[in-house]
């Protein structure tokens, strides 16, 4: 039985891509803060259907000891590095947290995935604030990176980090760029998520008016 680490399992992408791999039986393990374990309600709402199918281990992206710790117990075949400090408008409010989380902790999985499991195959979640100010539509592989963003610029380290162990070491480490994408597990500190909440709320008459933020955002 293939196994897999997913961090970020308890977000929108982890929660589905945990229960796509259970149904291809994978045993599944994430790596959660302990916070969640200790709120499983509120912070693990979105596994709650699979949680006691998969396996749970407490690190922190800011911890390379807890981290290799986690590689070294589980031995992934597959690793699929999701997390991070994703909403761009608080990358500007606390840019060296996004940098800290984002930066550090993926070079701390991908360093320690080289110590503990060389053979795992490693995915990074990259995204299309990389590319920032659009220079050319649509965008490939090929469009140079242009970001704009404490977020933006993360995700464009993590991109280089991710190539460099592969190119470097040998190592299978592979990229995505996603774009928005939506579902029921948005998380509602998005734009979309609020609109289609707010939505809801004046259909139920439990609230009169939608306020956004900077409507001339792009």
């Amino acid at each position: 039985m293939p196994k897999a680490l997913i961090t970020g399992i308890t977000g929108q992408d982890g929660s589905y891509l945990a229960e796509l791999l259970l149904e291809k039986d994978y045993e599944v393990h994430g790596i959660v803060r302990r916070v969640a374990i200790e709120d499983p309600e509120h912070r693990l709402w979105r596994i709650l259907a699979v949680k006691e199918r998969i396996h749970l281990h407490a690190a922190s992206l800011e911890s390379y000891p807890s981290i290799f710790h986690v590689l070294q117990k589980v031995q992934p075949d597959e690793c699929y590095h999701l997390a991070a400090q994703s909403f761009v408008s608080y990358s500007f409010e606390d840019e060296f947290s996004t940098m800290n989380t984002n930066i550090n902790g993926t070079h701390y999985m991908l360093a320690a995935l080289r110590e503990a499991a060389p053979a795992c195959k490693f995915y990074f979640a990259g995204s299309s604030e990389m590319f920032g100010k659009v220079e050319e539509v649509p965008q490939s592989e090929r469009t140079r990176f242009h970001p704009r963003s404490a977020y933006g610029i993360s995700k464009v380290a993590g991109f280089e980090l991710t190539r460099n162990y592969r190119e470097a070491y040998g190592m299978h480490c592979s990229s995505g760029i996603l774009y928005n994408h939506e579902s029921p597990r948005r998380g509602y500190e998005f734009v979309t998520r609020k609109i289609t909440s707010h939505v809801a709320r004046i259909k139920l008459g439990l609230a009169k008016e939608l306020r956004l933020g900077n409507m001339d955002a792009r």
